[in-house]
Parts: C-alpha cells; structure tokens; sequence
C-alpha cells in the first residue's frame, strides 16, 4: 500500500508548490464547507476534511507570507442558505483549530506560555470536553427569556431559527434563578443514535429522505421551515459556552458551565479539569474507549483554557480562538474499488482529478467520489484504474484515498495519464515549471472556465442575484445569450429570446429583470470578490475594499500595480494579508485587456458603493501601526491582536502610509525607517497607554 501523503512532503515543497496548493485547498475546502453548514449533505467524510485543513495549515506555517485572505483558516463555516432571515451574532461564533498528536497538543500549551509570557513550566488549567457531532446553535435570552435563536453560519451571519429551537424540550425558554440581564448560549443540537435510527426507520416507512448519519438529521430536522416537523424530530442540547453577556458571572470556564446548569441547561456530564499534558492525553484516550458506548457521536475532545482573564488575552486568530482546540480522534476507513478518474475544470483553468468510486459506507456515510487533488498525487500513490483503494473519512465527515492495495490491482492495470489537454475545450493544458497544479489555457474561450466563472459572478457571495441559477448559466452561455458577466444586465435586450420558454413566462422573466436591476448598485468587496481573481477570496476583497475605499480608486491602483517594480506593486504587496503571491495574481489579472475592458463595461453599467470601515472609538480605529523590536510586558502576538480588537491594521512593513511605529528593545531596520519618514515612533508604554 502507498504512502498516505496528500502530496509530497510540506518540507520539500517550493515557493510556487505551495502557493499552488494553498489555491487548490481554499476552493476545495471551501466547497466542503458549503456542503456541510448550508445544505447539511457533506460530500466526503471528517477524515479527508481534517486531513486537508491539517495541509493547508502545515503549509501556511511554513510559508507565512503565502498565507491567502480567503485561506480556510481564516474562515467559520459557511455564509446562511436562503429560506431563513438572517442574525448577526454580538460576538462571532469561531471554529476550532485542530490537533490530531501528542506533539499538537504540547504546542497548543506552548504557544500559550509564550503568548502569555509564562515559564515554560507553568501550569495552565485545562477543562476537556467530549466534542459532539452536532449543529452550534446561539441562544439570546433577555431578562431570563429566550428571545433569538440562531445556527452558527459563516461565524458572523447566522439563521434566525428561533421558533425551532422553542420546540426542544431541553432548551429552557425562561431561564431559572437570577441571571444577567442578556445571557447569550451556546450549545450543541444533536440527536442520539437510537433516535437517530429509529428516525430513518419512519423515513423509510413514510418513502422519504434518509439521513446519513446523526448529525445530517439533527441539522436537516433543524432548519426545516416548517416548525411542526422540528418538534416532531427528537432532537436534544448541550450547552457548551457562551457569548455575549451582560455581566460576570463566574473567573473560569468551568464556573460558568456551572451556573448555565444551574439556570437549566444539560451541560456535558463526561467534562473533567486536567493541569497537564498527562492528564489532557489520559482523558482523550479514556473518552475515545468509551466513546461506542456514549449513546451520542462524538469526534474527538475540546481543550479550553480556563481562566476566562487569560481567554480574553488570548483573544482569537482568524477564525479559531487561542485559548481552544479540538484534538481529533483517528480516521475511519473502508475498502472500495475506483471505477474511473475524471478531469473536473475549474473557474481559474486548473484541471482536478477526482475518482470515481465504487459506493462504499465509511463513517456511517455513502462515499461515491473523492478528489485526488493533482497529478503529482496520483503519481506518488500510483493509484490506478480498477484499483482497490482504502478510503477514509479523517474526523469522520471529509473522504481521501489513502492509497492503493497492491495485492489486489488487476493484471492488466497501467498508471494514469494526465491530459495535455483541456477535456472541456481542447486547448493546451500547461503546468509552469514549479507549480502543482496543471491548468487549461483557454481562459473564457473554454467553456469550463467560462461556465464556473459567471456561476460564481452570480453566486450568494457575489452578484447574488435572486433568479438566476447554475443551470440558467449553463442555458444563456450555451445559447449566446450571454458571454461575459456585462452581459447579464444586457439580458432586457433579447426578452423575447426569454419569453416563451420552458418555466420562463411574463412574470418570471419580469422577476428575473427586476432582480437584475436590484444589484446594478452594489458594494465594493462583493464586485472585487465575484471577479474570480486568482487566490481572492470574500477575505482578500474585504482587504482591498478597506485599502482603497472606492471602485476607480481600486482599478487605478491595480492597472499601475502591473509593473513589478512599481510603487503602487509595492503598496498593494505590503498590505497585511495580501503579500507577493496574491498580489501577482491580481496584477497578473489586470494584465490581461479582455479583464480590463470587462471592468470598463461594469463601471459604465453598476453603481458601486464605496467602502465604509466601522467607525472606531479607540485612538488607533482605523490607523496603521507596525510592530517591531521585543516588547517586554506582553508578546509580540498579544500586542497584534489588541492593536486589531482597537480597529487598527497591524502591517508587517513601514511605508509613508504608517500612522504609528512600536519600537521594542533591538528594533532594527523598520525603526530606522520610521525615523527617516518622520513617523510617529510610539515606545511600549506609549503603546500601552494608547491601548488602554
């Protein structure tokens, strides 16, 4: 059997390998997510989910300024799904990081001490939690009585699901003793395995849909719009934590957990306070013996750092809090044969394979197909056609193709043979010299990239434009009816092509019309993000929106960013976030005159709304401040992290752009600069001071 690498080792990687991976694992992931928070129907199992989040990260850490905006790790879930009004939540719901070794979790204490400026041996207490498979719901509860609940979303938007929620018995609709006057839950809607397959039992019976595993039912059983059906699913709650409140209640994690049970809610009885790495192994071994037993699923354990003054130093990166992990239990796996290997292209021409397998239960979920990511990867595991592979399901939602069995592959097997050309159009499928990926140098003359770009032009975080589907794209681009994304506020031209068709009378095609019309004004980082940009992602956008405020502003300062050497490269290069990788991709972008005059064609046509920041409170909201030299009372990290909770952008270069440079002991280069740009040089204290 083959190596279980998803690629060659991070170590060997070059520059332009892990920046073309980085790429592959941000849409790939990205794709994952939405198919596990928006339609509760994952594709592949835990396992490979896990696996490739682990890549991504190991990548990133040892290629910090490839890290991309819209990478995955700076991602929570996926945005809300239509059918449900949305809430923004007080406080965002983060993701988790994983670990999967004991040297995981030693880091994950490490970083703490060093974060906190600890001794190495300080001891930190630990509460350690069975981690639930379930659906994160947040319950708002004014003066003791529940007034808006909402599913996790993207971490920012969730679902207003609140009449469902009401419909679980173990959820208190008014809360018991005296509590604050807003108290806001966080917990775990899941179902039990008896339930759950006494629940497929009256599917089946009832000829309707079959849930895969426990948690696809809670979560399907959740979000139906039809309350009734929810209070007729036995669905049940932990709390697990909290978000905003209105006052202290307790100085630890654990004393607020208990004070949440002694308002009402079923908090995890298998939690336990652990002081070492020793006894934060010992309880994920014993939780993962016992864990057949529980009569709910569980995927692992969740590590919390207990004192809650050291959580609020800690803070957060990204999506994930530092004060929390969860350290996964190992894989699942299956044997399985791989019938064939297809070519999927992609919206930037990079040409995937994916096998094609026959279907196989893994985890308690039907797996039918699993990416093999690049040719480099089909090459190393040698998997072939006809092959038996063991697949498995790392963390227990995501599938991977561990490898091949060799024993058992056909006489007459032969290796696969990755295309030269585009199967979609034909043209010359090129792999630069240091890259991973190989991709179709069509551009919008193939079909595929044609296709997957206008589908993501349209798409929710886009254009969003209500009316036109994936399978509309696919009708209008077939029949000329459109062929750039100009085009498709142009469409009122050729109504008559529309009217008469199939499922498009007067009043669809006046509804589609309309909902066109709706986003001809429409704010900066949605236009910027549905461009399709190599490597920008809602995060990227966000960024550029922020930096240069307004539409022409942005396309003037891309245009001058063509030129490497140029001032303007270098701005756009220095933006926290972005780095070189990123930025050539959209100088690469502004390169090509098909993409500038398809920016001319939308400026005549759109109304784009400059960027409005949040208006801060604090001295540094909305400054720019570089850190450099050692502080002393308290970690570079810490100083980074406070600086952005203040509203400031924390850059890693100085420039005439920076309003404030920190200057710790031994600060070199940067410190020099500043003076020599007459910035203002702000010492630790002042620092401090400014900070509050």
């Amino acid at each position: 059997m083959t190596s279980p690498r998803r690629d060659r080792p991070v170590e060997r990687l070059t520059k332009d390998d892990a920046a073309a991976e980085l790429e592959a694992l941000a849409a790939e992931i990205a794709a994952h997510d939405k198919a596990y928070h928006q339609r509760d129907a994952p594709t592949i199992s835990d396992a490979e989910y896990d696996t490739l989040r682990r890549r991504n990260d190991l990548i990133e850490a040892r290629f910090r300024s490839l890290v991309r905006a819209d990478s995955p790790s700076k991602r929570v879930g996926a945005p809300p799904s239509a059918g449900f009004a949305t809430v923004v939540h007080s406080r965002p719901m983060l993701s988790l990081g994983n670990a999967f070794t004991e040297d995981d979790i030693r880091e994950f204490l490490d970083r703490i001490r060093r974060f906190l400026s600890l001794a190495d041996d300080a001891p930190i207490e630990i509460e350690a939690e069975p981690k639930i498979d379930g659906l994160s719901v947040s319950l708002r509860y004014e003066n003791g009585r529940l007034k808006l609940g909402a599913t996790r979303g993207d971490g920012t938007t969730g679902e207003n699901i609140t009449v469902n929620l009401m419909q679980i018995v173990e959820i208190p609709k008014t809360l018991k003793g005296k509590v604050p006057a807003v108290v806001e839950v966080r917990g775990e809607v899941y179902m039990t395995r008896q339930d759950f397959l006494a629940l497929n039992e009256r599917q089946a019976a009832a000829e309707d849909k079959i849930f895969a595993n426990p948690r696809n039912a809670a979560a399907g059983s959740l979000r139906q719009l039809d309350p009734a059906i929810t209070a007729e699913r036995p669905l049940r709650f932990f709390a697990w934590g909290w978000g905003e409140i209105s006052d202290t209640v307790a100085p630890t994690h654990q004393g607020v957990l208990k004070v949440l049970a002694k308002c009402g809610f079923p908090t995890d009885p298998g939690a336990r306070l652990c002081t070492t790495l020793e006894e934060l192994l010992a309880f994920w071994s014993g939780t993962g013996e016992r864990r057949a037993k529980l009569a709910y699923d569980i995927d692992g354990v969740v590590y919390k750092v207990n004192r809650l003054d050291w959580q609020e130093r800690l803070g957060q990166v990204s999506r994930s809090p530092r004060w929390a992990i969860a350290h996964k239990f190992a894989a699942e796996r299956a044997e399985t044969v791989l019938k064939a290997i297809s070519i999927q292209v992609g919206r930037t021409g990079t040409l995937t394979p994916v096998a094609e397998l026959e279907p196989v239960t893994v985890g308690g979920v039907v797996v039918t197909r699993a990416t093999l990511h690049n040719e480099d990867e089909i090459e190393r595991k040698d998997v072939r056609v006809g092959d038996t592979v063991i697949v498995q399901r790392a963390g227990d939602v995501i599938p991977q193709i561990v490898g091949a069995i060799d024993t058992k592959r056909p006489k007459n097997s032969h290796p696969f043979r990755f295309p030269e050309r585009c199967p979609e159009c034909g043209s010359a499928a090129v792999r630069e010299e240091g890259e991973v990926a190989r991709r179709c140098t069509g551009g919008f003359l193939c079909p595929a990239q044609a296709l997957e770009r206008l589908k993501h032009f349209v798409s929710r975080d886009a254009f969003d434009i209500e009316g036109i589907g994936e399978k509309h794209i696919e009708t209008f681009l077939a029949e000329g009816l459109i062929s750039s994304p100009a085009d498709i506020f142009l469409l009122r031209d050729k109504a008559e092509a529309l009217r008469g068709r199939e499922g498009w009378g007067e009043k669809s095609v006046e509804k589609l019309f309309a909902a066109i019309e709706s986003r001809r004004q429409i704010a900066l980082p949605r236009v910027i993000y549905a461009l399709g940009i190599r490597q920008v992602g809602q995060a990227t956008a966000r960024l550029l929106a922020k930096h240069y405020l307004t539409f022409d502003r942005w396309r003037e300062a891309m245009a001058a960013a063509i030129e490497p050497e140029s001032d303007a490269h270098a701005e756009l290069d220095s933006i926290d976030g972005i780095g070189p990788s990123v930025a050539g991709d959209i100088a690469a972008f502004f390169a090509e005159p098909k993409n500038r005059k398809l920016l001319d064609a939308l400026a005549e046509i759109l109304t784009v709304e400059d960027f409005q920041a949040p208006k801060g409170t604090s001295a540094i909201s909305g400054k720019t401040i570089v850190f450099t030299g050692t502080l002393e009372k308290m970690s570079r990290n810490e100083a980074k992290a406070r600086a952005e909770s203040l509203g400031a952008v924390v850059s890693g270069s100085v420039s005439k752009k920076t309003d404030f440079v920190v200057v710790g002991a031994d600060a070199g280069s940067k410190a020099k600069k500043a003076k020599e740009l007459g910035l203002t040089v702000l010492s630790e204290d002042d620092w401090l001071k400014m900070a509050g």
